[in-house]
C-alpha cells in the first residue's frame, strides 16, 4: 500500500456515509439496519460496556433484546481513516444525553461483496470526571 492509499476520497466518503447511517440507526434503535451493517459472520465480534459479544449471532440477539431508551448521544469527535479500497476504521467520542461521562466506539469497516460492514467493534465508557 503506498501512503496516497490513505483516506482515498471516493472510500473515505462511502465509509463515513455508512458510519452516518450506523449512528442514525443506533440513536434510533433500528435494529435492521444495525444487524445489516455489522458482517454476518462468527468471527464478528463485537466489545460492548457491559458485553463481549463473538460472532454475528450473538450481536443480533443482543440488539433484537436490548432497550430502546436512553440511545440519544451527542459525537463529539469523529476520526475515519481508510487504508486501500476495502477496510477502514471509525472511532468517535460521544456523550449520551443528559450525562457529562463521555463514551469512545471503534469499529473496523471491511468492504464485503454486501457492501461495507463492521468486523468488530469496541464500545467504553470513560470514568466520571
Amino acid at each position: 500500500m503506498k501512503p496516497m492509499d490513505i483516506n482515498l476520497p471516493d472510500v473515505l466518503a462511502e465509509v463515513t456515509a455508512q458510519c452516518e447511517r450506523y449512528e442514525r440507526a443506533l440513536t434510533s434503535n433500528d435494529v435492521a439496519v444495525l444487524d445489516e451493517l455489522f458482517w454476518n459472520s462468527p468471527h464478528t465480534l463485537r466489545y460492548g460496556a457491559t458485553e463481549n459479544l463473538y460472532g454475528y449471532d450473538a450481536i443480533a440477539r443482543f440488539r433484537s433484546g436490548r432497550s430502546a431508551q436512553g440511545l440519544d448521544r451527542e459525537v463529539l469527535k469523529t476520526v475515519i481513516t481508510t487504508y486501500g479500497r476495502d477496510f477502514a476504521t471509525a472511532n468517535i467520542e460521544f456523550r449520551r444525553a443528559g450525562s457529562e461521562r463521555t463514551g469512545r466506539q471503534s469499529q473496523t469497516w471491511m468492504r464485503t461483496p454486501q457492501g461495507w460492514r463492521v468486523v468488530a467493534a469496541h464500545v467504553s465508557l470513560l470514568a466520571t470526571p
